[in-house]
């Protein structure tokens, strides 16, 4: 229950802060989007007090030590592959290319 009400109370406080951003629009736009980030980042802090909301964080955590894991390819590498993966394609492109020229001929053959 107090999940809930804590979810609710965060999604309220985003709620207003987005409509009291459009409302106020003849104020700095400086001064709203820091206002905005601010209520924001109170309804964030909130929803992560819930038990979704601490899922989520855990998720978030172990995808970043995911993230740091993964073994980014280098620059030699990954021009390498961009060049073989246009190549095919400019191959496969001929390819089908040359197969509708012959269907169009065959076809032309057989209407004529």
């Amino acid at each position: 229950m107090a999940d809930n009400i804590k979810l609710i109370i965060a999604v309220v406080l985003m709620a207003a802060a987005i409509t009291l951003f459009y409302t106020y629009a003849e104020y700095s736009t400086l001064l709203r989007v820091l206002g905005l980030l601010v209520v924001a980042g109170v309804s964030l802090f909130i929803a992560s007090k819930t038990t979704i909301g601490s899922t989520v964080l855990s998720y978030v955590r172990d995808t970043n030590v995911e993230v740091r894991k993964v073994v980014w390819p280098t620059r030699q590498e990954t021009v390498q592959t961009t060049l073989v993966v246009i190549l095919m394609v400019m191959m496969v492109a001929l390819m089908l290319w040359g197969v509708d020229s012959l269907l169009g001929w065959g076809v032309r053959a057989l209407t004529l």
